[in-house]
């Protein structure tokens, strides 16, 4: 998968992200260091490594929540990174789900969902309710949409949260640890919904801890360490099988 990051061969030519020698600096601090990888059409991908390796930049910098210090970023072959791109176009094609929920505290469930599909995406105020119906059944939540995020336990913040993003019709979603603030017995069905997503076809760069969600949904394992991808294969065989002394450690304490 790694291959020259300005080599735009056939198989990343179609590529959904395409990442290519990415560098981030904060200040003096190089967070990511020439970052090379693509995630293919329809492909879920996991991205795993300790705390501080750079997994949640990374995630930033393909939607240019951050800016990257160097290097290029193109979505659905589109670069996101050239300083003449209409960045929130391309955003747009981009739902981002995030470690906290971040839904508006004094708007109903109904409102969190059809706010941004009316003022960013232009559509009637029913068009964005039936959209938002839709996508709180698809995460089976139907029934909360009068309710306030206050009254929402954090797994149904979080399926709130990626309804959501789905309300924006996204091409591919990001996700940022999505279940690593939740309590152990609400993550299952944060996957639920995720693992659907996967099976109709829908493109996601994960980042998580999940190794069993990992094993089971990842089509491609990306192990992150001190801002470089260390590692990366068929999850089954990255986690059966790791070849990296690194990605041994690692996952030695977290399976």
């Amino acid at each position: 998968m790694t291959t020259h990051p300005n080599d735009r061969s056939a198989d990343r030519a179609g590529a959904a992200i395409d990442v290519q020698d990415l560098h981030k600096y904060f200040g003096d601090n190089e967070v990511l260091k020439g970052i090379d990888f693509h995630v293919g059409q329809g492909q879920v991908v996991c991205v795993i490594g300790p705390s501080g390796s750079g997994k949640s930049t990374l995630l930033r910098c393909v939607n240019m929540l951050e800016t990257p210090t160097s290097g290029r970023i193109f979505v659905e072959g589109d670069e996101i990174t050239d300083p003449d791109a209409d960045v929130d176009k391309l955003r747009a094609r981009i739902g981002m789900v995030f470690q906290q929920f971040n839904l508006f505290p004094h708007m109903t469930v109904m409102r969190n969902l059809t706010i941004a599909q009316v003022k960013v995406k232009g559509r009637s105020k029913d068009e964005a309710v039936e959209v938002a119906r839709a996508n709180l059944a698809k995460v089976g939540l139907a029934e909360k949409e009068s309710a306030y995020p206050a009254h929402l336990s954090g797994g149904q913040s979080q399926r709130v949260a990626i309804a959501r993003a789905l309300s924006m019709s996204p091409d591919m979603m990001l996700f940022d640890e999505p279940t690593s603030a939740l309590d152990p017995e609400l993550v299952g069905d944060v996957l639920a919904v995720m693992k659907d997503l996967a099976s109709e076809g829908m493109t996601m760069m994960v980042v998580t801890h999940e190794m069993g969600f990992a094993r089971e949904v990842g089509d491609n394992l990306v192990f992150m360490d001190d801002g470089v991808i260390v590692e990366e294969g068929d999850p089954r065989e990255v986690l059966a099988d790791p070849r990296h002394e690194r990605t041994q450690s690692f996952l030695s304490k977290v399976l």
